[in-house]
């Protein structure tokens, strides 16, 4: 038996045991008066935790997790299933466990006082050595873990820390989230020392009312507390009053021990600024700790918000409003250190979201970072805190697991001591897809105890019955269910909870079709109140393709624009050569690695508009706030008229003073041309100052209306010029390569693979249809082609009518699809241009990428984009890069010449370099060969994207149909 205590206890095989030696968790500020320990340490990778250590050190960068940091021990994805197959509690023997070891020079000056060392995070089970004595452990990967030192190291002296990492433990089986498995310490570690006698915990409750309540807990490490020692507080020069009543009631308990003193503060601000996502004004707040002669002890800084969270009936209030939340669920990520996420990053991440209007962060699936609280505080988030439990592959088992409830409630407890003095924290939650047991009870009933001042979700529990108010969920928070279930549940009459789904639209690839339809009827609907997007990043690891590692901290300045640099790409699950993983599950963002927003964030932008043109009059445009706050003198704008011939008219626009949820009428800015065709207005809204999140300028919105249709036009037929075709009726024209066909696949998106459909496709033989020409006509300036289609499921009738015109040639198609072909990825013309044609000009919704469930965000209007720039990385390459709405369009070479399409009526178009086949036929962006010239796509009807690969898929509008599809479109030279 070895005669180390740590190792002799064993902590990765016993549940029961969630730390030995670790100080209690507590919200009190010790930013101040810190001696970082970041840095390289040295390091040493065992293969189990009770294997000797060597001779021999490597070196790791703290804070960083060691698979991403040259070692054998690589990434790992998996949504459900574990990567081990030993059932909990146990682990596996192949335990990788890193061996952490570094000089430490306690500073001189903190002789006499208490020394606490703290690790930030460590996955997953923490083993602390100071000068080889043990000191404790810890669980819980993603909270930190304090160790009081004092009387183990000395002031002035320098002693060597060792921290040891067990990867797998009885705890791996609730940290089962749907991520990367790493292993190391993922945050950072510090030293810091307090006086003896100083503040054990600070409770902050400030109220929309203006009341504060400040609730310490004092110890003294050196014993009993001395006699006379007193708190004092601060509110931005405002001395707070000690009460009285409290300070009695508790020198009456004879449950306060003479080793912990209770003391509370009070008072009362005047005119208060109340706290919300849109408002985060913030209050600093200094607590001082005294002795009895008046010197500081101790001293704790919180910034302050005062704001109320309450539920009445199915409503969840913030200071009284009924809120929208638009939210997304954010995991700590990071493309070259894994788990690890600088400050500067998390701020990076909250002011992405600030600009594409969200307003609420559900920390999937565990605490973040303290710091990203502290910048929810300041630039305005609402966030639902979850706690590290997720046991997803053994959930059933776990839930009423007995071995398992002290795990659940620690992990809870500890979460709520840390962050309840943020005003951002709007929501418990007990964590995620762990079942609902006997253990989620036991945490929500601490939580309830502790804090009633905020609600408890929990999906597990909220799945069983949305109503059931006797279940450990205060909010109905669904996990994907359909939008008409929930309108219909709204509209029962037996709903009794907020509903707010947890997760509610997969951004998985090119996806998040139906956001607007979800926004339209959760705006309209009473008792539905918003919804987390499933997620903020795209989890891709920078991966060299030549050794298969992770690039690592070097890696700075190989990737822009959601694009990884040439010998190098975005790797998912089994990319590191893991048997078991889940592909490319992993990549399911609404941004790239890099941080770079992906088309769904212009569509979220739009949807979560602060001002909105309600509608169009003949005496003006009428403007309304959709605000629960705010006013909006922080906007400024710009009117854009848009005119199908081409001209852009622009005016300034002085926006009416609203208060929340008002509407005003303001004239017309432009006097509308009798000609041009087509006309959409749009108020291009811009931040009139800076704002935290913001510089002047930044577009907050483009809402747009419609001030006339369009007139139809019928191209003017030449019949003395002929149409070129070849003996299979195929199109000859100088500037195609490849003639216009039908189309009725696309590169299967992630939601079409994993949704069924993609299968269904190739089982009809709709990748690799076969032509047949059954029959071609000719007559003067006019050729008629008939042609069939073989596919599994029936014959396709093709029919083409071309015709010369001014100018170019007008194409007339109509495709019969068979019944059994019910629902198809798109019915269209698909064609290859020459080499040189680089720069895409259109008329139409954009600039960025849209799709028939996903437009809500791209305003019609006159846009350019160099061919290239179309195609959108997803990491895994699917469709991407269409255009919806498209009227016509150019595509030219440096030198003007190319061709122009002009359509019947608004169209899907997509422009590419690549082939359906050509992106089907890879896994990653590096295996891709652009070709020379275009590849273009013009739809009759494009199926909508859903969110079927995690959710529901897209509705029956949005579906293509069989039956007669028509269209056509005129080809000229430019």
């Amino acid at each position: 038996m070895t005669a180390d205590p740590l190792i002799a206890l064993r902590p990765w095989e016993a549940p029961e045991v969630t730390s030995w030696g670790r100080l209690p968790m507590n919200a009190v500020d010790r930013r101040s008066g810190v001696l970082p320990l970041d840095g390289d340490w040295r390091f040493q990778l065992l293969p189990a935790p009770d294997a000797p250590v060597g001779g021999s050190w490597s070196s790791a960068y703290v804070p960083g997790a060691w698979t991403v940091q040259g070692t054998d021990d690589l990434p790992q994805y998996t949504n459900v299933r574990m990567p081990f197959p030993e059932y909990p509690p146990h682990s596996p023997a192949a335990n990788p466990t890193g061996v952490y070891e570094r000089e430490v020079d306690v500073p001189a000056e903190w002789a006499g006082r208490r020394i606490v060392l703290q690790v930030g995070a460590a996955e997953s089970v923490l083993l602390v050595h100071v000068d080889g004595r043990p000191v404790g452990v810890s669980k819980d990967s993603h909270l930190a873990a304090e160790f009081d030192l004092t009387g183990r190291v000395r002031a002035g002296a320098r002693s060597v820390v060792r921290l040891t990492v067990v990867k797998w433990s009885d705890a791996s089986h609730i940290e089962d989230q749907d991520q990367w498995w790493h292993g190391g310490i993922t945050r950072s570690v510090l030293l810091y020392a307090t006086d003896p006698l100083h503040l054990a915990d600070v409770t902050v409750r400030a109220s929309r009312s203006g009341e504060l309540r400040v609730d310490c807990r004092v110890r003294d490490a050196a014993g009993a507390l001395p006699e006379g020692w007193y708190v004092s507080g601060e509110l931005e020069g405002h001395l707070l009053t000690q009460d009285a009543e409290f300070d009695r009631f508790n020198a009456e308990d004879e449950r306060v021990s003479d080793f912990l003193g209770e003391a509370r503060l009070r008072t009362v601000v005047e005119d208060v600024r109340t706290w919300t996502a849109e408002t985060p004004e913030l209050y600093s707040l200094t607590v001082r700790l005294h002795r009895a002669d008046g010197t500081v002890a101790d001293t704790s800084r919180h910034r302050t918000g005062f704001r109320d969270v309450e539920i009445t009936g199915r409503d969840l209030l913030v200071n009284g409003e009924r809120i929208f939340v638009r939210g997304v669920n954010r995991h700590d990520f990071h493309p070259l250190t894994g788990r690890t996420v600088s400050y500067d990053d998390m701020r990076a991440d909250l002011i992405t979201l600030k600009r594409f209007g969200f307003n609420a962060i559900r920390t999937s699936h565990y605490p973040g970072d303290p710091a990203l609280y502290d910048l929810a505080d300041e630039l305005g988030f609402y966030v639902v805190d979850e706690a590290d439990i997720e046991s997803h592959d053994h959930a059933h088992e776990i839930a009423d697991d007995p071995r398992y409830m002290n795990a659940f409630v620690d992990r809870v407890s500890r979460m709520v001591l840390r962050d309840k003095n943020h005003p951002s924290v709007v929501i418990w939650s007990l964590g995620n897809e762990s079942d609902y047991g006997a253990n989620h009870d036991a945490a929500a009933g601490w939580v309830r105890r502790h804090d009633p001042t905020r609600p408890i979700q929990y999906e597990g529990a909220a799945k069983l019955d949305w109503a059931d108010p006797s279940v450990a969920s205060d909010i109905a928070c669904p996990m994907y269910a359909s939008l008409e279930e929930c309108v219909e549940h709204a509209l029962s009459g037996r709903q009794t909870k907020p509903l707010i789904w947890c997760e509610y639209s997969h951004a998985m690839g090119n996806s998040n079709g139906t956001l607007a339809d979800h926004w339209a009827a959760i705006e309209s609907t009473p008792g539905l109140q918003g919804g987390f997007i499933w997620e903020f990043w795209d989890h891709g690891i920078l991966q060299r393709v030549n050794d298969g590692r992770p690039v690592g901290r070097g890696g700075v300045g190989l990737y822009d624009n959601g694009v990884a640099a040439p010998g190098h790409r975005w790797a998912y699950g089994g990319d590191f050569g893991e048997l078991v993983h889940d592909g490319a599950f992993i990549a399911d963002g609404v941004v790239f690695p890099d941080r770079t927003p992906k088309p769904v964030m212009y569509e979220h932008r739009e949807i979560a508009a602060p001002v909105r043109i309600e509608c169009f009059r003949h005496e003006g445009i009428v403007l309304g706030n959709h605000q629960h706050f705010r006013g909006l003198a922080w906007l400024t704008g710009e009117w854009e008229l848009s005119l199908a011939d081409g001209r852009t008219l622009t005016a300034p626009a002085q926006l009416p003073d609203l208060r929340p949820g008002e509407t005003a009428a303001v004239p017309l800015p432009f006097e509308l041309p009798e000609q041009g065709g087509e006309a959409w207005l749009t108020l291009r809204v811009t931040t009139a100052g800076d704002e935290p999140w913001a510089p002047r300028g930044t577009v907050v919105c483009v809402p747009q209306v419609r001030l006339r249709e369009a007139v139809p036009q019928t191209p003017v037929r030449v019949k003395n010029r002929s149409v070129e075709v070849d003996d299979d009726g195929l199109l000859v024209h100088p500037l195609l390569t490849a003639a216009p066909t039908l189309s009725l696949w696309r590169a299967p998106t992630d939601n079409d693979e994993l949704g069924g459909m993609a299968p269904r496709w190739r089982d009809w033989g709709l990748d690799a249809l076969v032509r047949k020409v059954a029959d071609v006509r000719q007559s003067p300036g006019r050729v008629t082609v008939h042609a069939e289609y073989a596919s599994e499921a029936g014959v396709v009738r093709h029919l083409q009518v071309f015709t010369a015109v001014e100018g170019g040639i007008h194409v007339e198609e109509s495709a019969e699809l068979p019944d059994e072909l019910d629902d198809v990825a798109r019915v269209g013309s698909v064609f290859e241009t020459v080499a040189g044609l680089d720069l895409m000009e259109w008329y139409g919704q954009g600039p960025w990428e849209s799709y028939p469930d996903r437009a809500f965000g791209a305003p019609v209007g006159h846009h350019s984009v160099p061919v290239d720039a179309l195609f959108t990385p997803y990491l895994r390459p699917q469709e991407s890069g269409g255009r919806h709405g498209v009227r016509h369009f150019t595509l030219s070479a440096p030198d003007a010449t190319g061709l122009a399409v002009v359509l019947d009526e608004p169209r899907q178009v997509g422009v590419s370099r690549y082939r359906a086949a050509d992106l089907t036929g890879v896994a990653h962006h590096d295996e891709l060969v652009p070709r020379a010239g275009c590849v273009v796509h013009i739809d009759a009807a494009h199926r909508g994207l859903g969110t079927a690969s995690c959710g529901p898929d897209t509705t029956a509008s949005y579906l293509v149909a069989p039956g007669v599809h028509r269209w056509s479109w005129t080809l000229r030279a430019l």
